[in-house]
């Protein structure tokens, strides 16, 4: 295995009380396969990426429980001069924004050179060299003439480009995508997602891929993790998941997407709003917008119910929102 992330916990103290990010997480992640792990903002899904990269902001941000295991051996266990080596080599993650990931003063050649510079003890001039061909490798054309110019000097699509090429410089064995098309139009969301697929199989990488586009996960991701309040509700194959829902809020989410045969009806939204998570309800956090909560669903919070071998739901009622 992997990655192996067991009951992991992490919550935020602040002046206003104790917000509850992430609450028992379990996930795996193999060689070669493709983690998506949905659901709405807020629902803690970068939190446990950034728990994960062990980047979390420490204050305000803890780590309340859980383990990490990379490669057999438990990230949160290590001390950060240990991880840092892990970071970029062992795993490394491509953010949202590339703009605001990308430092504006200095060139991407430089930024990405860096690593080579840093964990592979190159010289200036042969990881600018190593930077050449990570730029030609992922797309950017002219990228000898391009390697001295700015983050600003290139297209939305081109610097998420660079931040892929920065993820895979050092050719890690898993990669966590944190939304890498939210900024993108659809025509370059598909030829990113298609470099990121491509260089996945040459490399036979680990992906976890963070989005709430469902549209996105369906012809990369291998398995999916629907997160809500900080929950994982639903693991499934992806084919599986589109093709028959075992939680209500999964179901939902399907719902809200756009579709051809309906057009000019009303779009479907779930009704509610997330809750507070330094205030989550008793028994499931979903209760309050569910159409299938009954009394025990706001007293009991559901485990994770084996709905067969590969898929679970943690909902008192998962035959019927399966059926439903």
């Amino acid at each position: 295995m992997l990655l192996e992330v067991r009951d992991l916990h992490v919550e935020f103290r602040t002046r206003d009380g104790v917000a509850k990010a992430v609450n028992g997480v379990n996930y795996t992640v193999d060689e070669g396969e493709t983690l998506a792990v949905l659901g709405e903002s807020g629902s803690g899904k970068s939190v446990t990426a950034q728990a994960v990269m062990g980047i979390l902001d420490v204050p305000p941000g803890k780590i309340a429980g859980g383990e990490v295991l990379f490669q057999g051996q438990d990230l949160l266990k290590l001390k950060e001069e240990e991880r840092r080596k892990i970071r970029g080599a062992g795993m490394a993650m491509i953010f949202q924004d590339a703009l605001s990931s990308l430092n504006p003063v200095l060139s991407v050649g430089d930024q990405l050179g860096e690593m080579f510079v840093v964990h592979r003890k190159m010289s200036r001039r042969d990881a600018r060299a190593k930077a050449v061909e990570l730029m030609e490798r992922v797309g950017i054309p002219a990228a000898k003439e391009r390697v001295g110019q700015y983050p600003h000097q290139f297209s939305g699509g081109m610097r998420q480009r660079i931040m892929i090429a920065m993820a895979m410089a050092l050719e890690p064995s898993l990669i966590i995508a944190d939304e890498p098309t939210t900024a993108l139009d659809v025509t370059v969301q598909a030829q990113v997602m298609d470099l990121l697929a491509k260089l996945q199989s040459e490399l036979n990488m680990g992906l976890i891929l963070i989005t709430h586009d469902l549209g996105v996960v369906a012809d990369v991701a291998d398995k999916i993790a629907v997160m809500y309040a900080g929950r994982i509700v639903e693991t499934a194959p992806v084919h599986d998941i589109y093709k028959a829902p075992a939680h209500p809020y999964t179901k939902g989410l399907l719902e809200s997407i756009p579709r051809l045969d309906q057009k000019g009806q009303e779009l479907y939204a779930i009704k509610g709003l997330p809750p507070n998570l330094m205030n989550i309800p008793p028994g499931c956090a979903f209760n309050p917008r569910c159409p299938l909560a009954q009394d025990v669903c706001r007293t009991d919070v559901p485990p994770l119910y084996e709905v067969s071998g590969e898929r679970g739901s943690a909902c008192h009622f998962w035959p019927e929102a399966l059926n439903g």
